[in-house]
């Protein structure tokens, strides 16, 4: 335990790993498979990262998420921890050169999406590589049962014929019993280690209100206590901004945080939110993957996710330093409609799915038989304006093609311009010579990325600009030059969705959408928006409702919404106390006593009890 103890210190400057950590890295250091259930919040990457460098050769993360993966890599590389990412959107050139250094040893960890893996160009290369480590982050995403099922992701298991001998961690923040199981029969894990944190949260409150005006409800609340750290969740990017707007309007201090948003500007927006210059983030589920700040009092939910597992991650959020917090969702009867619209909206018609299939194929000019792995930018309101195909279904249509296993389909996320030099040091010298009015840009990059002769590197452009004394366009006209003279291979950034085909197109009539892909998920699906529906509506324990959908007996917590409705009286004298010892010990200001306390209408009718009882008196700015 030693060398990861070493190893934590020198990339992450701790010095001891959290509660349940160290069991974990341990069974992985020690060639263990293991199965981690980890909280929303409690240091996963750590459970992979560390081991993965204890042990020798490459370690290879496959994730489903693409913006957590560019996250991830950048931070590890902000470390010195050598780290690529294989995402859609990449060159063929790019995809090689980052392979074939995977292959000799030039990187410690590879992240890569599930689809990827089934390509012959990486399946050719992984058989070549020392390996020491497989990850499975996200693994509920191999079951039928799970909430976010990839069918890609049943192809992992495979990876084990090329080096039978390498373990393999499997990593999750929710998954139910029938999920568990499926996650370690479809990746065939082998005596295998089960990790699962405490899924009671004793200091998280679960709140659920119905409304009739939920943004006014949010807008008081983050007023109420504007001094406080909060997550505001919505599930799309016009609601965000809908929302950011109402807040700024108030003179909250607010971020922003979704995928389509470039990845400065993401780690600009986290950096202001973690140093506490912006209280409330307000953000899609793209937000909080891989984050941990444990002073978040308050989760809210503008919109409720599509599932419980979803709705639980988001909440979990608040109070991960152990101090008291809150989740609550404000709800109206239009968004229960709303919820079961979406639902019936993600199945459209089979016949629907086939003629989009073919509409995208015809848009993107594939003939029958070609097109495998081959990637594609999609303009989506291109497609449905030239083939006279509804927006919403299309889309959901093309995420059905994609559980298929015929497509990834990439939802706009940011790809930032990446390049290198496809010329020796000989060569470039010589150009430099006969091409004076590029050698500044020559120049910056040979000294701001030494290993860029033979690496791909992101270029801040920002940056570049400013070094250079030059306009963006001036910028991207010099990069083209140099990519013209065939100086520089690039990637060039992009915010477009993609679309990459898994196989060959097929004839019009032979595409079959499988039952487990459409009718068994459409019916689960249904299963999971009634569960969602009945923590709305229902009058039962709100934790109790979200820990039972997990398998895991409890009983009332005794703070949610449900439960102070039942024992206010009790609860307001339970708090009197604590507010008579907590006087004892010290004089604590308003903001000091209050913030000790989840229910803030009951600490407020005890503070008034006492005072009026005249059992505690504030003077001079303080409860004595």
């Amino acid at each position: 335990m030693s060398k990861s103890l070493d190893i934590l210190k020198k990339y992450w400057g701790f010095d001891s790993f959290r509660l349940g950590q160290e069991d974990i890295i341990q069974d992985v250091i020690n060639g263990h498979d293991v199965l981690a259930l980890l909280p929303t919040g409690g240091g996963k990457s750590i459970c992979f990262q560390v081991p993965g460098l204890c042990r020798e050769g490459i370690t290879l993360v496959i994730s489903p998420l693409i913006a957590l993966m560019q996250d991830q890599v950048s931070n590890l590389e902000s470390r010195g921890i050598r780290a690529k990412a294989l995402i859609s959107g990449m060159s063929h050139r790019e995809l090689d050169i980052t392979l074939d250094n995977a292959r000799f040893g030039g990187i410690d960890l590879l992240y890569t999406s599930p689809e990827r893996i089934q390509s012959q160009l990486f399946i050719e290369r992984f058989k070549l590589m020392n390996v020491g480590l497989i990850v499975v982050d996200e693994a509920h995403c191999i079951s039928e049962w799970g909430h976010d099922f990839r069918p890609s992701f049943q192809e992992i298991y495979k990876l084990r014929n090329h080096h039978p001998e390498v373990p393999i961690i499997a990593l999750t923040a929710t998954a139910t019993d029938s999920t568990k199981k499926d996650i370690i029969e479809q990746l065939e894990l082998r005596n295998v280690k089960v990790h699962q944190s405490e899924f009671e949260r004793k200091n998280l409150s679960y709140q659920s209100f119905p409304s009739t005006n939920k943004l006014s409800n949010i807008i008081n609340y983050c007023k109420e206590h504007e001094s406080q750290t909060g997550i505001i969740y919505c599930q799309t990017r016009k609601s965000v901004k809908f929302i950011a707007r109402a807040l700024h309007d108030q003179g909250l201090s607010i971020g922003v945080y979704h995928g389509g948003m470039t990845k400065d500007d993401r780690k600009e927006m986290l950096n202001e939110w973690m140093l506490g210059k912006t209280k409330i983030m307000v953000a899609t589920n793209a937000f909080g993957m891989g984050i941990d700040k444990p002073d978040v009092r308050y989760v809210l939910h503008y919109e409720f996710p599509a599932s419980l597992e979803a709705y639980f991650q988001e909440a979990g959020r608040a109070g991960r330093d152990g101090e008291a917090a809150v989740a609550i969702n404000y709800w109206e009867e239009s968004d229960i409609l709303n919820l079961e619209r979406q639902n019936e909206q993600k199945y459209p018609d089979l016949a629907f799915i086939k003629l989009v299939y073919r509409a995208l194929c015809n848009h993107l000019k594939i003939a029958i038989g070609s097109g495998k792995d081959e990637n594609y930018d999609l303009d989506l309101k291109k497609l449905c304006h030239a083939f006279n195909l509804p927006i919403t279904e299309t889309y959901n249509a093309l995420k059905i093609l994609e559980i298929s296993g015929e497509i990834v389909f990439s939802e706009g996320i940011f790809h930032p311009t990446k390049l290198k030099f496809a010329i020796g040091n000989t060569a470039l010298y010589n150009f430099q010579i006969q091409n004076d009015t590029l050698n500044p840009i020559i120049v910056l990059l040979t000294r701001s990325y030494p290993g860029i002769f033979d690496y791909f590197f992101e270029i801040h452009e920002k940056e570049f600009c400013k070094r250079l004394k030059i306009t963006n366009h001036q910028l991207e006209q010099q990069l083209k030059r140099l990519e013209q003279f065939g100086v520089i291979d690039i990637s060039w950034k992009s915010d477009a969705p993609s679309v990459t085909f898994l196989r060959e197109r097929l004839p019009n009539d032979y595409l079959e959408i499988r039952p487990e892909v459409y009718h068994h998920r459409k019916e689960l699906a249904q299963k999971k928006l009634q569960a969602c529906i009945n923590y709305l509506r229902e009058p039962v324990c709100r934790a109790q409702q979200l820990i039972s959908y997990f398998g895991i007996e409890t009983t009332d917590c005794g703070q949610c919404d449900v439960c102070l409705t039942q024992n206010d009286a009790s609860k307001i004298e339970e708090i009197e106390q604590k507010i008579l010892e907590m006087v004892k010990v010290f004089q604590p200001t308003v903001e000091q006593l209050e913030e000790k306390f989840i229910h803030k209408k009951m600490y407020q009718v005890a503070i008034r009890n006492l005072l009026k009882a005249e059992k505690v008196v504030f003077r001079d700015g303080k409860y004595c």
